[in-house]
């Protein structure tokens, strides 16, 4: 029963982080006095979100893995924006 616990935490924490990641980048203001402020927040949250997945694919079922792979390259497509901005 804990592997499941783990398993189960491990998914909901990156659930968690991209979640956080989807709200930092709808608070996001291109032309505002704190956008550098906001892009080194947002990188952050990017970057912990990233372990958060990685850990969690190290138990993940098939299913879960198809999520955190989606949630992988949700995050990717966003630093490909800021980016570009």
């Amino acid at each position: 029963m804990p592997y499941h616990k783990d398993k189960q935490q491990a998914f909901q924490a990156a659930q968690q982080g991209h979640e956080q990641v989807q709200d930092v980048v709808n608070e996001l203001v291109l032309d505002g006095a704190d956008y550098g402020h906001q892009l080194a927040h947002l990188k952050n949250e990017v970057n912990e979100a990233y372990q958060q997945i990685e850990n969690a694919l190290e138990t993940a079922s098939e299913h879960q893995r198809e999520q955190l792979e989606k949630m992988r390259t949700d995050l990717s497509s966003v630093m490909q924006k800021v980016n570009q901005n």
